[in-house]
């Protein structure tokens, strides 16, 4: 029996580069970072004082009613989808036949905590009744589902920051097992809070490049010194290959695999082998039908961490063998930030986009490259991709050793 093929019929995006998919892409292959010092009056309590926060607040493009019934995260996935849904062309679909799969690594931790604040200062009678509802981690995908009226299934996986990449594919999964035609898929976060980011200063995760907020981020540089935190959420309309093409949608590549392991190895720590990550790549490579001599660009997990990015490069350079050097390599999280739950997702867009321009993005923030790292990393500027037919990988890892590698081809 031949497997239902999926493709990307809309995109959307909110982001620290752009309020939408196509202000974020031109910020992105300009080199710009989204990243600044918090504007907040706790954030002089923390050792960390920068973060990637969104573009465009949601207060700009919602109404203020719809705003107090949502948490920040379901306000990113709400405008994202409805940017992703207009850009497929708003599809009149059996609703049966139409899924929601959009993942968040940490939920509505905002709402939990003001909440928390709230009850403490005033009492309980002064929680809101919405509480719960923004809270829980199924709120972006539940407040999509009940926008487009989705009854294929409503999901929401959590993997850490694996959990945006994890989503797509299993919304790729829900089409080719027949369960829908069209799912809406992505990830979003908001986690820009004290609480967060200071568990993560303490983790020393997080840059402390205060004084110099849009050069902290310097994934694959020698002096890298932690992640930066961002804010956001990205959207994928992807769509079973022979409906699409019945009503005439413009298709923007196709999602052909996915690659899902696990480390058992810590909690936070990437294995310094990076095997789970070579089998993810292989599993990707195979479900897609595809090998080594395919791919010609790559998005890096490249959080910018001094152990995480050479593991992955190391892990690139086993599972790529001999065509590694012909790998393209972006980490886009130089200007993005780490967007946590969002990043596989906002990073799936950029490789649709890469793909549909044929041009990796640039990693800005070297200055002097680590030796350890011997992959082929796009720096500065843009680099052109070949024409005719080409595949790209997106890598994405998350606490608790989790590995999904998701696999483009160009349509």
């Amino acid at each position: 029996m031949t497997r239902r093929r999926v493709v990307v019929t809309g995109l959307g995006a909110t982001t620290p580069l752009g309020g939408d998919v196509a202000t974020t892409w031109s910020a992105l292959v300009a080199g710009k970072s989204g990243v600044s010092t918090l504007p907040y009056e706790w954030a002089g309590t923390l050792s960390v004082t920068i973060a990637a926060m969104v573009a465009i607040d949601p207060s700009e493009v919602m109404e203020r009613v719809e705003m107090r019934r949502l948490d920040r995260s379901e306000q990113f996935a709400l405008i994202a989808s409805r940017e992703a849904w207009k850009d497929a062309g708003a599809p009149e679909v059996d609703k049966e036949r139409l899924g929601v799969v959009i993942a968040s690594g940490i939920g509505g931790v905002i709402t939990m905590l003001d909440q928390y604040d709230i009850l403490k200062n005033k009492g309980a009678r002064f929680v809101s009744p919405h509480t719960v509802p923004m809270l829980m981690p199924n709120g972006p995908a539940a407040n999509v589902g009940l926008e487009l009226g989705a009854r294929a299934g409503v999901h929401t996986p959590v993997s850490a920051c694996a959990s945006g990449a994890e989503a797509i594919g299993y919304a790729m999964e829900m089409i080719r097992s027949n369960r829908a035609d069209i799912i809406m898929s992505g990830g979003v976060e908001a986690a820009v809070h004290a609480l967060p980011m200071a568990g993560f200063a303490a983790m020393k995760a997080l840059s402390t490049r205060n004084d110099d907020p849009t050069r902290a981020s310097r994934p694959y540089d020698r002096d890298r010194d932690g992640f930066v935190l961002g804010e956001g959420g990205a959207m994928l309309v992807l769509e079973e290959l022979e409906h699409a093409k019945a009503r005439g949608a413009h298709i923007y590549a196709e999602i052909a695999g996915q690659g899902l392991t696990s480390d058992g190895y810590h909690i936070a720590a990437p294995d310094p082998e990076g095997s789970g990550v070579r089998r993810a790549i292989a599993f990707a490579l195979l479900d897609a039908d595809l090998t080594t001599r395919d791919i010609v660009h790559l998005n890096a997990h490249a959080t910018s961490t001094p152990v995480g990015d050479v593991a992955e490069a190391n892990a690139l350079r086993l599972a790529l063998g001999a065509d590694v050097d012909q790998v393209a390599v972006s980490a886009t999280k130089s200007m993005t930030g780490h967007l946590l739950g969002g990043a596989g997702a906002i990073e799936s867009v950029f490789i649709v986009k890469a793909l549909q321009e044929r041009l990796a993005p640039p990693t800005i923030n070297i200055e002097n490259i680590d030796p350890a790292v011997t992959i082929n990393v796009v720096r500065d500027k843009p680099r052109p991709l070949p024409a005719g037919e080409i595949a790209a990988l997106n890598d994405s890892f998350g606490f608790g050793g989790h590995n999904v590698v998701l696999a483009f081809r160009s349509y």
